[in-house]
């Protein structure tokens, strides 16, 4: 499942999504928290990416390592697998951000709707998701920016 599509590896189609969700959602994450006047207008999109991206994210995951085993398999060794190994590292960094960016996004959505169904909770409690949204999505930040270098000096470093 996770192997090919149209004969390519479905890791290559996958990361052009996570380098445009993964920014997109912290940005706007951020932006929810920073521009309270806008939330309205900004509340459908940070809640769908806060969906899709940790499943893209983990559709990444998995296509990577079927795309690893399959370079393994073909008798790939040496340094192109060390720099695999480390853009997997990255990978696996990042979808432990991603995943609880989308929760707490979710959470900071949810707290901050007014909707009459959404209990009273303390006052505290939209502050620290704040700050939680906003420190996890500098950290996807950082590290989508990490993976995707990783990844392309992997198979780019050395062609041009």
């Amino acid at each position: 499942m996770f192997e090919e599509i149209l004969g390519l590896p479905t890791h290559v189609f996958v990361v052009h999504a996570m380098v445009v969700f993964v920014p997109l959602l912290a940005v706007l994450a951020i932006a929810y928290v920073g521009l309270p006047r806008w939330r309205h207008r900004l509340d459908w999109a940070l809640g769908i990416l806060a969906l899709v991206t940790p499943v893209t994210a983990f559709v990444a995951i998995e296509s990577g390592e079927a795309f690893t085993d399959a370079l393994i398999a073909r008798g790939y060794q040496g340094q192109i697998l060390d720099q695999i190994f480390e853009h997997s590292r990255y990978g696996d960094i990042l979808f432990r951000i991603v995943v609880p960016l989308g929760i707490v996004a979710i959470a900071l959505l949810v707290v901050t709707s007014g909707h009459p169904r959404v209990p009273r909770l303390p006052a505290l409690v939209t502050p620290v998701l704040a700050v939680a949204v906003v420190a996890l999505s500098l950290a996807a930040l950082v590290y989508v920016y990490l993976t995707g270098h990783s990844g392309a000096s992997a198979v780019w470093g050395t062609t041009l």
